[in-house]
């Protein structure tokens, strides 16, 4: 099980991720692609081979999850697809019938003052993200951070787990986004 949370930055994914790991009843690994960021050694990086590091440890971060997921283990994803590419190489990669598509939205208002209160993301890339994060539309379930606290968000995931709708968000999505499109790469 896949358990994909996708929303801008700052918009509580990984407040939400950490919830649902003391929430859920079986074994979760939570797998930030912050994570992965910082990973990388702290080299300046010229800024025209920036996108091309940037986009090489996404993919990686792709395959990573999808060999986790592939060992048996559950996931828990926190994730920003701001860019389609990012979708598609999910699509590809993950069993579409075990990713639970989770929607993480936020007031672009709270997420610039959630910005300005951690002092370490550059100003304005929520905004930036915002409607690109969200361009697919679809999702098998949405949490307002806004409105609801981490846990209340982890526990409507949890209830809504054995509920999950067939076809999946990503089953949906494969068969719409996928149909045709050579391998990302």
């Amino acid at each position: 099980m896949i358990i994909f949370l996708n929303g801008t930055s700052s918009s509580g994914k990984s407040s939400i991720a950490e919830a649902l790991l003391t929430t859920l009843d079986d074994t979760y690994f939570h797998m930030p692609v912050d994570a992965f960021h910082a990973m990388r050694s702290r080299r300046d990086i010229a800024p025209d081979a920036l996108p091309a590091v940037l986009r090489r440890t996404w993919m990686g971060f792709h395959r990573a999850v999808a060999g986790m997921a592939a060992g048996g283990n559950n996931i828990v994803v926190d994730h920003v697809l701001s860019e389609q590419w990012r979708l598609l190489d999910c699509l590809a990669l993950f069993a579409p019938e075990d990713v639970l598509s989770v929607g993480v939205r936020c007031p672009l208002p709270e997420l610039e003052r959630r910005e300005r209160e951690r002092g370490d993301r550059p100003p304005g890339l929520a905004a930036r993200q915002i409607t690109q994060v969200h361009a697919h539309a679809l999702y098998d379930i949405e949490c307002d951070t806004d409105t609801s606290s981490p846990a209340e968000c982890a526990r409507q995931i949890a209830d809504f787990l054995p509920h999950r709708p067939t076809p999946t968000a990503f089953e949906k999505l494969r068969a719409n986004l996928l149909a045709d499109r050579p391998p990302i790469g």
